[in-house]
């Protein structure tokens, strides 16, 4: 009993010991927590400190140079307009983009005994209200010629066409004999045509315009002769140079375009008939050239200059700036009125009535971008298509007619040679059987 007593006592006292340990560990790891937080305050408040001096710096440098502009601004009523910052503005669809402008900031000034006037910072460019200028390569011009503006455009075109036309007139038995006239055509067709056009702006949303051609156009065609079922082929060698179909067209702005909105733009075009009409030359056939007895080949002994329709055309263009480029496109219609009792001249002075002619009427679009090389060059991409119908006689569609569509890939090119002249090139490549293979046009507007 005695023994048990005492063991209980010792494991009492070593319990009792245990606990006294543990509470003083952990009193000792509160002290070190406490210590370090302790430290981390002062480091903050040395950093905090840090700032303040600082900040306080800072507010005596931003006093000093308040000062100094203080005594370096002059009165109210001297001091000079502050320079604006000319935005980048669209310019016309002919040449290229403008160059952007930005105001030169001055050094602050230390301070100086006495006043000093103001200096001006920069020079303000002139604010430009038309669309950055790219190569015109359709002939809708892109913008609208100032108010009492003239400008003088020569221009010159060349385009080149080829086809190959194989008829057969008779009927098969089987399909390696043919019972009949083989018509076998290749054409090599040359056009070349010199135009002056002269355009003024009215107001400043309205321009008019007055273009003259003159045409000079050379075909060489290798055929046999016409319903006679000769194997002989022979060169028809034929041209032709007038004064082509003038033109009168009027164009006006729809709208207050921007670095941001679209330019929208109506035109009328009209054309006349001062061409050498196409039924007035004589034609190679004796007496007539369709029918029996028909002899030659059918084709002009000298080729007309101008379509012999008089035409009307309306067009609505759309020029939308995004620096640096110039996207732009068109649609356009084109009416061609009816002309009644139409005849042609064919050998010996003779006439063969043909009746009442409409052509086709041509609906077209045309689409492309411009980017801006510099100040002085730029490039264009375009597409132009036109879709002509049929033409009709005496009230129905002739029979040999069909729809013709014709599609031209255009690549343009400008470079402003002075603040008056501009030269413009470009090239149109045909894209569909009967548009001609390519043709080139120069041109050269010149301000007046």
């Amino acid at each position: 009993m005695q023994e048990q007593r005492s063991i209980l006592l010792a494991g009492l006292g070593a319990g009792l010991t245990l606990a006294a340990g543990c509470q003083a560990a952990g009193q000792d790891s509160q002290d070190s927590q406490l210590q370090a937080l302790e430290q981390k305050l002062a480091a903050q408040a040395g950093q905090i400190a840090q700032l303040a001096r600082e900040l306080a710096a800072q507010r005596a440098l931003v006093e000093e140079q308040r000062a100094a502009l203080a005594r370096l601004t002059p009165p109210a009523s001297t001091a000079p307009e502050a320079p604006q910052v000319a935005a980048t503005a669209p310019q016309e669809l002919d040449e290229q983009r403008a160059t952007g402008a930005q105001v030169a900031a001055a050094p602050a000034q230390p301070a100086q005994p006495a006043p000093r006037p103001a200096q001006p910072v920069g020079r303000t460019p002139p604010r430009r209200d038309r669309p950055p200028e790219v190569p015109p390569l359709f002939e809708q011009p892109g913008v609208l010629t100032a108010p009492d503006k003239y400008v003088v455009e020569p221009a010159l075109q060349f385009g080149y066409a080829s086809s190959n036309r194989v008829a057969l007139v008779g009927y098969t038995v089987i399909p390696a004999l043919l019972i009949g006239l083989i018509d076998v055509r290749e054409v090599k067709r040359n056009t070349v045509t010199g135009s002056l056009s002269l355009r003024t702006g009215l107001s400043k949303r309205l321009e008019v315009e007055a273009k003259l051609p003159y045409v000079y156009r050379s075909d060489a065609t290798v055929s046999r002769e016409l319903f006679t079922g000769t194997a002989v082929e022979r060169v028809f060698d034929t041209s032709g140079k007038h004064v082509g179909d003038i033109e009168l067209a009027a164009r006006y702005q729809l709208n207050q375009g921007g670095a941001a909105r679209a330019y929208y733009i109506g035109g009328l075009r009209f054309k006349s008939r001062t061409g050498r009409d196409p039924f007035d030359v004589v034609t190679d056939c004796t007496t007539r050239c369709v029918g029996e007895n028909v002899t030659g080949t059918g084709l002009p002994l000298e080729l007309p200059t101008g379509s012999g329709f008089y035409s009307l055309q309306p067009s609505l263009t759309w020029l939308f700036p995004s620096d640096p480029a110039i996207f732009f496109g068109s649609v356009s219609y084109l009416y061609n009125f009816e002309r009644k009792n139409v005849s042609r001249t064919v050998l010996n002075g003779e006439r063969e009535r043909i009746g009442d002619l409409k052509a086709g009427a041509v609906a077209g679009f045309n689409f492309g971008m411009g980017i801006a090389l510099n100040d002085k060059t730029s490039i264009s991409f375009g597409y132009d298509h036109s879709s002509v119908a049929r033409m009709q006689q005496n009230g129905a569609p002739v029979p040999s007619s069909v729809r013709t569509q014709l599609g031209t890939l255009v690549i343009g090119y400008s470079y402003r040679l002075d603040a008056t002249r501009t030269l413009n090139a470009s090239v149109g490549v045909g894209v569909t059987r009967d548009t001609p293979d390519v043709s080139l046009t120069l041109r050269m507007p010149w301000s007046l």
